[in-house]
């Protein structure tokens, strides 16, 4: 029992507990219901978003952040005052941040680029050389004993792509397929066979994978960008001198920086300045080397703009027509 005071009945001490809670509660709930929501467009405006989707955001961090932290310093004249980088675990929740203006700044490959253009309104601003590289190919393999010489003798066979979300190891090829009139059907595993008509796949996540299931029989196809064909790393020696390269697609950009449809312009000018300016800052070293082996940035020239009018075309048809 607490004791009474002035009279008043005296108290169990659970009681008085209960009590004390249920005022400071109450006191905590004011003020939170007191606390001013920040004005549109007031304060946030000081800040740029780096966005990527990551499957690793730990190592992707360690990419990003060196290049956060040397942009925004040289934007403090268009307002910027602080950055921040922010992950999303797969496309759509980055077009979900690009939709509700989360994200301000996003870097992608050129086939997640086009679904965040078409279904966020987010712009392409610059291409990225990466490891002194602006653009790449894809290449389709097979065994050279499979008899495989064209796109055309994947009919009633099955195909190895990396993941959903590649563009060299995915969009690129799987539009190739398409285009020449072949349709392309989810596998349940590697040992699912299509109907003869048709061209079955299925995802073996890694590059590697990708050359040890079609080394192996396991598929009668795979898909790989040209850069991993000839990374030994990825396709070793032993499993290359047993393939052979049936077909190689058109070159589209590297990697892409794109912005936020709502994006201020003068934040985008800004940005592109300073991301086009970087390959000559020494300051800018460590930063370009953290983001992917990053040489430079350039803006688009033509054939870069048709091969992604191309591949634009091609990832609308792979929604409509195979997921």
């Amino acid at each position: 029992m607490v004791e009474g005071i002035g009279g008043m009945q005296a108290l169990p001490w659970h009681r008085v507990r209960a009590c004390i809670g249920a005022l400071l509660l109450s006191a905590g709930a004011s003020v939170l219901a007191a606390a001013p929501e920040p004005a549109p467009g007031g304060d946030d405006r000081a800040e740029l978003v780096l966005g990527r989707t990551s499957d690793d955001p730990r190592t992707d961090l360690a990419k990003l952040q060196p290049m956060i932290d040397y942009v925004v310093p040289r934007m403090a004249d268009v307002g910027i005052r602080r950055g921040r980088v922010l992950m999303a675990r797969d496309s759509q929740q980055m077009i979900s941040y690009l939709r509700r203006g989360k994200v301000d700044w996003v870097t992608e490959t050129a086939g997640a680029a086009m679904a965040f253009e078409d279904r966020a309104g987010a712009r392409i601003m610059l291409s990225s050389y990466r490891e002194g590289v602006d653009r790449y190919a894809s290449v389709l393999v097979a065994r050279r004993d499979r008899g495989i010489g064209a796109i055309e003798d994947l009919r009633g066979r099955s195909i190895a792509f990396q993941n959903a979300s590649s563009t060299s190891a995915y969009f690129l090829p799987a539009s190739e397929i398409l285009q020449r009139g072949l349709p392309l059907v989810i596998l349940a595993s590697a040992a699912d066979r299509p109907g003869s008509d048709l061209v079955g796949f299925v995802f073996a996540r890694t590059e590697l994978n990708v050359a040890t299931w079609v080394h192996k029989g396991l598929v009668d196809a795979g898909a790989l960008s040209e850069l991993d064909w000839d990374n030994p790393r990825r396709v070793p020696p032993a499993f290359r001198q047993d393939l052979v390269v049936f077909h190689r697609t058109d070159a589209v950009p590297r990697a892409l920086e794109m912005v936020a449809a709502g994006t201020e312009p003068a934040v985008e000018r800004r940005l592109r300045e300073v991301l086009l300016a970087a390959r000559e800052d020494p300051a800018a070293t460590e930063a370009l080397a953290a983001y992917w082996g990053t040489t430079g940035f350039r803006a688009l020239d033509e054939p870069m703009q048709r091969s992604l009018a191309r591949l634009r075309t091609g990832v609308a048809r792979i929604h409509a027509e195979v997921e």
